[in-house]
């Protein structure tokens, strides 16, 4: 077996929480990534001598813009029903029965492009010397890249935008979700889970790999109460969390015993699937692209012809976006059967875009307000 199979995470999406709210890795990256975005554009504004004050008015457009825009979109173009079905849910970040705080659940960046591009627009019109259109977009694209990359990492702390089944060296089990819905059930008589991997079973093919998950029951707790929720609840979200687990409906496959502490313990036989890390692929991406797009700029900066940082964004982060998706789970159900998912068909209008933007921009190098 090699010494680099497949990645076990199981690492919480929640940074800590108190009573019906919880600070979540995703929420901290994404206001993380602006804060950073909101310090490069200052250096960049200082460099080109504008004021750097625009710049707080440009992260309150972006951020504003960014959210709005990324949960509009996810429901226009993956959940319309809520509209009718759900539409408080829309944009409201709690749930009412029981009351806690959910954050807004569902963002498409599709979504938050075209909100950018609109909220840009508006602050375009303010008519600023060295501001227009294609100037702040050159500018803001830089550190998109940046959040991007943020956000996209946030995806993998939440086990979402899974990808396919790998048997990559590099590919994650994702079991974060089958760790914590066993230890949080309401009256669990859990301790804590850990995943390990099963050593003595080979990998199969489609990235089934056996792993073994150890339940440690809390101090006190009688067998015959662990015997029954290993049976019932734990086999439960074996089965249910099947894109992470391949328990195929079997019985539960355990061996139980008393650990060092007194506490009664079971290490479960399965297999987890591993999968194409996606949403690393598409940050580690946006990393480098801003970098390129930084260096771009840095080159000859209020000089650089406008249009040019701009198009290039978005050939390559959309260009990326189509192949990657090549990589990953369908995000909805209506996708299954489609040549093309959603995100694909999406990315087209931009990739082109990107490219019309570009040739406009090397024939007509001269900075042009537009």
């Amino acid at each position: 077996m090699a010494f680099l199979s497949y990645i076990i995470w199981n690492t919480s999406p929640e940074i800590f929480s108190m009573g019906s709210f919880g600070l979540r890795w995703y929420g901290l990256l994404f206001a993380v990534g602006f804060l950073l975005s909101q310090q490069v554009l200052y250096y960049i504004y200082r460099k080109e001598g504008k004021p750097e004050k625009d710049v707080d008015t440009l992260t309150i457009y972006m951020v504003v813009a960014t959210i709005l825009g990324a949960r509009l979109g996810h429901v226009i173009f993956y959940q319309p029903e809520l509209f009718i079905e759900d539409p408080l849910s829309i944009l409201l970040p709690f749930e009412f029965s029981p009351f806690r705080f959910t954050g807004l659940q569902g963002l498409a960046s599709h979504g938050g492009a075209i909100g950018i591009l609109f909220a840009l627009w508006l602050y375009s019109r303010k008519k600023k010397p060295g501001q227009n259109y294609l100037q702040v977009l050159d500018r803001i694209v830089i550190v998109v890249a940046l959040t991007g990359a943020l956000i996209r990492l946030g995806n993998f702390f939440n086990s979402e935008i899974i990808g396919l089944p790998s048997n990559n060296p590099l590919s994650v089990v994702f079991v974060n979700r089958v760790t914590e819905s066993i230890i949080s059930k309401k009256d669990s008589p859990v301790q804590y889970v850990k995943v390990e991997r099963n050593k003595d079973l080979p990998e199969g093919a489609n990235g089934r790999v056996p792993i073994y998950i150890y339940v440690v029951f809390k101090p006190n707790v009688e067998q015959m109460i662990a015997k029954n929720y290993l049976e019932s609840d734990v086999q439960y979200y074996l089965n249910y969390f099947n894109e992470h687990i391949d328990n195929q409906g079997a019985a539960l496959k355990y061996k139980a015993d008393i650990d060092g502490d007194g506490n009664y313990t079971a290490r479960i036989s399965t297999f987890g699937i591993a999968r194409h890390p996606a949403q690393l692929y598409e940050s580690i991406s946006c990393v480098v692209l801003f970098v390129i797009l930084f260096l771009i700029w840095n080159r000859k900066k209020e000089n650089t012809p406008t249009g040019l940082i701009f198009g290039l964004f978005m050939i390559i982060l959309w260009g990326l976006r189509f192949a990657y998706e090549f990589l990953k789970e369908d995000q909805v159900d209506f996708e299954a059967g489609m040549a093309l998912n959603m995100g694909q068909i999406l990315s087209i209008p931009l990739f082109i875009a990107g490219i019309l933007i570009l040739i406009w921009s090397l024939r007509n190098k001269e900075k042009t307000n537009i």
